[in-house]
């Protein structure tokens, strides 16, 4: 009769949490930043004791493992909301490597040693160090390298195609900077590349788009190019 219980247990649990983690989405399969371990961890040890302990009540293992998963999207959706939450539970990516250099104080606040640092560009197709531009650790623990400008692939550029035309002049060096997320403008942003928020909508206006709360993601390089994204219509 207890074997009968276990593997009724086990097939009812596998399912429970097929259902689970539909629910809670694939942003727990695509990206395991800490919170997600954690989360992960409680709800395997949960479906154990589920399958092994027949003696109490299967509820008094489910009902928890559903408050996870309520838990789970309630915090997607405010971190989807708030850049600051965000930052808060998953993290912020770290520059390791700026302008060929290696960041030793981003090193050590992250615990990573140069043997670390040297798997992680390994992982990439990067044997040499001195090929990077830049290497950013991100929140998940992965690490994104960008090569010298003189190892990129051919551009538009190099084979007679027009680029696209600079908004604005080259105020800094490094990586492209966000001035929009999820429809907020990035004061600090604007700041840095010596513009404001009029310019901004300015610019936006150029894409068809007259509020800043229709952009989703919009960008800007060292060379002055922009990117932008428009946030998806909602469906009827």
């Amino acid at each position: 009769m207890e074997l009968m219980t276990i593997l009724m247990r086990t097939g009812f649990t596998y399912f429970f949490l097929l259902v689970l983690l539909r629910l809670m989405g694939k942003r727990e399969l695509g990206k395991l930043s800490v919170f997600d371990v954690v989360i992960s961890i409680m709800l395997a040890e949960m479906a154990v004791l589920a399958i092994e302990d027949v003696d109490k009540e299967a509820m008094n293992f489910y009902v928890p493992m559903v408050l996870i998963a309520v838990l789970e999207i309630a915090m997607a959706y405010l971190s989807m909301k708030s850049k600051k939450f965000r930052d808060l539970i998953d993290g912020s990516a770290d520059v390791i490597i700026e302008n060929g250099q290696i960041r030793e104080e981003a090193l050590r606040r992250n615990r990573l040693n140069l043997d670390d640092l040297i798997v992680h560009l390994r992982q990439k197709n990067v044997n040499n160090i001195g090929d990077v531009e830049f290497a950013v650790l991100e929140p998940t623990g992965q690490m994104s390298v960008f090569p010298k400008k003189e190892l990129h692939p051919v551009t538009r550029k190099d084979i007679g195609l027009p680029s696209p035309e600079p908004v604005a002049p080259v105020t800094f060096s490094g990586l492209p900077i966000p001035l929009i997320l999820d429809g907020k403008v990035r004061e600090e942003a604007l700041r840095k590349i010596g513009q404001n928020k009029l310019w901004l909508k300015r610019e936006i206006r150029r894409y068809g788009i007259r509020d800043i709360r229709e952009v989703s993601f919009c960008s800007i390089d060292d060379r002055g190019i922009m990117y932008l994204d428009k946030k998806d219509s909602p469906r009827d």
